[in-house]
């Protein structure tokens, strides 16, 4: 099978409507659970509290969600929502290396050093 344009952006379609729907299903699964467990008094949102030092860090939130924490499901779908446009800087490069097209290679990779970057080292 010969890899096209067509081709390419049919499969980074799929891909972004994959990412989309099953980081709010994680976010909407998350969002049941929180709501089914808390029924305690109401927040008070005169002071602000931060998030949980275990919600920073990506082994806190897997560590979270093994144990069924609620906000822990909700942020791991926040961050396959935050992952799915990187996805598709990554199927581009993968689709056009088998086009053989190094112009969009080397624009695609540049794309994801700089966004890659500014997710990890960035402050």
């Amino acid at each position: 099978m010969t890899w096209n344009d067509k081709r390419i952006e049919t499969w980074v379609g799929v891909m972004l409507r994959t990412g989309v729907m099953l980081a709010a299903a994680v976010v909407l699964a998350g969002g049941a659970l929180y709501l089914a467990q808390n029924h305690g008094p109401r927040p008070d949102y005169e002071h602000f509290h931060g998030e949980p030092a275990h919600l920073m860090s990506l082994r806190g939130i897997g560590h979270g969600v093994a144990t069924g924490d609620p906000r822990s499901i909700i942020m791991l779908g926040l961050l396959l929502l935050i992952a799915t446009p990187v996805g598709r800087v990554v199927m581009c490069v993968v689709g056009f290396l088998f086009e053989r097209d190094r112009l969009y290679v080397a624009v695609s990779s540049l794309v994801l050093v700089i966004l890659l970057y500014s997710l990890f080292f960035h402050k």
